[in-house]
């Protein structure tokens, strides 16, 4: 039986006040344009609210079930089944904006990337553990790894969805590497993806022009770099203490997406210098909490486990944060716990509740 731990009050309360924050920050980044386009300024923020309630829920009980459970290979397996379902299902789909990312189930909309990123870490985990001894051979672990996060990858991207399947990319390097794989692989890897993504992005028209605009964003203002510098602008006219909540300019009809992808430039605008570094204050107490976790796990699986799920908020917070202050070019990424949408904030709370139940086990 498991040592029971006093629970994370820390990391519990930054998860919290980041999704409290992000209701705040919804409504104001889309009362208007839901005003214009739904006849009700409340249209995003009450759906918002209606999912952080039982993502929040989800999180309470994902705390209490030991995360030791989810080694099962009768649960583990028929939920890598369902997302490699579910991702196929979604690229047949009608298009919304050019991309096949969500399914619609009436009111509901999902998007399986989500409940695949989180599946995957689980899978890493266990699959990780269980060939702790023989992490660096290539027949027995690394190919095995290669083909099933290969799969979600190469689903994702046909979305298209490049952002994430970077991301993806990055949280299977953090494990790999906290599971002792070699420096020489990641090198090797690094290498042999370099023509890939030359591919991947300078043949794609899209992509390339994204790159273009990202380094020179002015010289097509009214079109490629038109959202880029709307946000430079949001972020720079915010200063020190902001423009004051609801009363940003940028959300109205200039920013695109300001409730989704751009709600950071929102927060900039409004909030100013103070309000964004309190939102990169939060997810800094989300990684120490959980990396203060998995160094205090006794057991491989809850080790890797606590890895993949901080990984994988921290690196979109970070990626989403990024684009927006023109360190990375423009990725649909949301900011999680905070930006519009059901599938990215359920899982989010989902994965924190599985963290925050390690936390508080420590064999």
């Amino acid at each position: 039986m498991a040592r029971r731990l006093e629970s994370d009050r820390i990391l519990f309360g930054a998860v919290v006040v980041l999704v409290m924050f992000g209701i705040l920050m919804v409504f104001s980044a889309s009362a208007v344009i839901a005003a214009d386009q739904f006849h009700s300024s409340y249209y995003f923020v009450i759906r918002q609210a209606i999912w952080a309630v039982l993502g929040l829920g989800i999180m309470l009980v994902m705390m209490n079930v030991d995360y030791r459970r989810l080694k099962s290979p009768l649960l583990l397996f028929p939920a890598l089944g369902l997302q490699l379902i579910l991702l196929l299902a979604v690229l047949f789909v009608r298009a919304d904006h050019d991309t096949h990312r969500w399914i619609r189930l009436g009111p509901v909309t999902i998007q399986p990337s989500e409940f695949a990123k989180i599946v995957l870490v689980i899978f890493l985990a266990y699959f990780l553990d269980l060939h702790k001894d023989s992490i660096n051979d290539w027949r027995k672990t690394l190919l095995p790894v290669g083909l099933v996060a290969g799969l979600d990858a190469m689903l994702i991207l046909r979305e298209p969805d490049f952002g994430t399947t970077l991301a993806i990319a990055v949280i299977v390097g953090a494990m790999m590497f906290a599971a002792g794989l070699r420096v020489s692989y990641f090198v090797a890897g690094g290498l042999a993806s370099v023509p890939l993504l030359y591919l991947l992005i300078f043949h794609v028209g899209y992509r390339y022009r994204r790159i273009m605009a990202f380094l020179h964003p002015y010289a097509h203002p009214l079109g490629a770099g038109f959202q880029i510098i709307q946000s430079y602008i949001a972020v720079g006219t915010g200063g020190i203490t902001g423009a004051g909540l609801m009363e940003g300019k940028e959300k109205l009809f200039y920013l695109p997406e300001p409730q989704t992808d751009f709600i950071f430039a929102v927060i900039g605008e409004e909030l100013g210098l103070i309000g964004a570094l309190l939102v990169l204050v939060l997810f800094g107490v989300i990684l120490w909490r959980g990396l203060r976790a998995a160094a205090r796990c006794q057991n491989d699986f809850g080790r890797l486990l606590a890895i993949g799920l901080t990984s994988l908020v921290v690196i979109q917070a970070l990626v989403n944060m990024s684009v927006v202050i023109g360190l990375l070019p423009t990725k649909g990424v949301p900011l999680p716990f905070v930006s519009y949408g059901g599938s990215s904030l359920l899982m989010s709370l989902f994965a924190m509740g599985i963290l925050l139940n390690i936390s508080q086990n420590t064999s």
